[in-house]
């Protein structure tokens, strides 16, 4: 893959302003933070601050030094000779991006002169691909995240066009550790006009941006890639000393709408720590309030982001990555074919998403066989009706045998007509000389023949087994 196959969203948000110094509250570092109240950011914080998460940050390095991300960074990883080893500094001489991110996500914050991040609690993993990047740093930079302990993988990059295969195969070694990938949809200032690489990836939570009135932004991508909408315009955000004198920025793009959506999915993962990716994302887009055209659209995705909601409605469980709904199943390559071994999963699956669907297909399951079982019956039952008695030897009260204890030489009572004629081929039964079986049929059907017990092996019935 070529150098500047795929170039850090930096190049996504143009729109960079070095912040004023404060004069007035409105023009505080929170009081520009006006995405924290139309969230609900201060309602979602009584609830959970993202303790115990881990975000990874791929980008330009992140300044550790920023008084409000101090103590918030780990120690990372550098993709190329020309990064910081550890990740902890920020090559971007020009927007401070990583850092910006970073503090979109997990600022400390400390009163209104501080960055409040989305989830101040959790850590930043940064993963630097230093000043000069290219498509290879970042699939590096993903597999490395994946495989020290990132929970969400921020990628506020991209680039037009098709996926690169190598890079097809991080984003679902990443998701096949668990981890939920968030990257930025694209900004139509930089000349983007689709979904950019990495967000138009299966799996990946592609996010749009919508302005301070909530409305779909005029700087934004749209496509059918888009997963969900956040805010994007005039965004304030942590800078490096040589970007920003004062500290701060303020810019507009998806870039920064990336980094809020992995704060709130790392929120989610703090409240819920033993749900896994699929179901973070599943609740994420199951409680975003829908915008735009009714259902999933190419603007809002499924919807505005509602971290509120996200951390307290119910949702149903998922078994798969919901993202992924229409593809292979399991992670695929570039062009949509599985890996080997991939398992094409069952051929039919019921899902269940609320106690009455359970009710039903339990209902169903159980009646299949009891409905067998009485049609059987009633088979059996009209079959049996239908048999004719199996020809036995004399018994009390059969034609021609008077009852027990009769006298011999008293005529038998009514009922009692004599001996019948035994029929042509049978001898008489033991011990009753010229007893033909009750009910034999007229002398003109031949012993043998169907339904008739002859003298040779019995013809099957109903009470027989095979």
């Amino acid at each position: 893959m070529g150098a500047a196959a795929l170039a850090l969203c930096a190049a996504l948000a143009p729109a960079v302003t070095v912040a004023p110094a404060p004069a007035r509250a409105a023009d505080t570092v929170r009081g520009l933070q006006w995405y924290l109240d139309y969230l609900k950011i201060p309602a979602a914080h009584q609830i959970t601050k993202g303790a115990g998460v881990t975000v990874a940050v791929v980008d330009s390095g992140v300044e550790a030094s920023h008084p409000d991300l101090r103590g918030q960074v780990l120690a990372g990883h550098g993709t190329n000779a020309t990064a910081a080893r550890d990740g902890r500094r920020d090559d971007d001489k020009e927007k401070g991006h990583g850092t910006s991110m970073a503090g979109i996500i997990a600022g400390r914050g400390g009163g209104a002169t501080h960055e409040l991040g989305i989830a101040p609690a959790a850590k930043i993993l940064p993963v630097s691909t230093g000043a000069d990047t290219d498509g290879q740093d970042v699939v590096l930079g993903v597999r490395w995240a994946a495989d020290n302990g990132a929970d969400v993988i921020n990628l506020s990059l991209g680039d037009e066009g098709a996926a690169p295969p190598e890079l097809v195969d991080a984003i679902n070694y990443a998701l096949s550790k668990d981890a939920v990938v968030v990257a930025s949809a694209g900004n139509v200032e930089q000349g983007d006009r689709e979904v950019t690489v990495p967000a138009n990836i299966p799996g990946v939570i592609a996010v749009s941006g919508f302005d301070k009135r909530g409305g779909f932004s005029a700087g934004s991508v749209q496509g059918p890639e888009v997963v969900i909408a956040s805010p994007m315009e005039s965004i304030i955000a942590p800078a490096p000393k040589a970007v920003s004198p004062n500290g701060y920025s303020v810019a507009s793009g998806t870039s920064s709408a990336a980094a809020i959506i992995s704060g709130v999915v790392a929120l989610i993962r703090a409240k819920y720590p033993k749900l896994d990716a699929p179901n973070v994302i599943s609740r994420l887009i199951e409680t975003a309030r829908d915008a735009g055209p009714a259902g999933r659209d190419p603007q809002f995705g499924f919807g505005r982001v509602d971290p509120v909601a996200a951390l307290t409605r119910s949702v149903p469980a998922v078994t798969a990555n919901p993202l992924l709904k229409g593809e292979a199943a399991g992670p695929t390559r570039a062009g949509g074919a599985t890996r080997p071994g991939d398992d094409d999963g069952p051929a039919v699956e019921f899902g269940v998403s609320n106690k009455t669907g359970a009710i039903v297909q339990a209902g169903l399951c159980l009646g299949v066989p009891v409905i067998g079982l009485i049609v059987l019956f009633v088979v059996l039952r009209r079959r049996k009706r239908r048999t004719p008695p199996a020809a036995v030897g004399p018994y009390p009260g059969a034609p021609g045998v008077p009852p027990p204890g009769w006298p011999a030489n008293q005529p038998p009572p009514a009922g009692y007509g004599p001996p019948q004629q035994p029929v042509s081929g049978y001898g008489p039964p033991p011990g009753q000389p010229g007893y033909p079986p009750p009910g034999h049929p007229p002398a003109s059907t031949a012993p043998g023949q169907s339904g008739w017990p002859g003298s040779g092996p019995p013809s099957p019935g109903p009470h027989q087994q095979q």
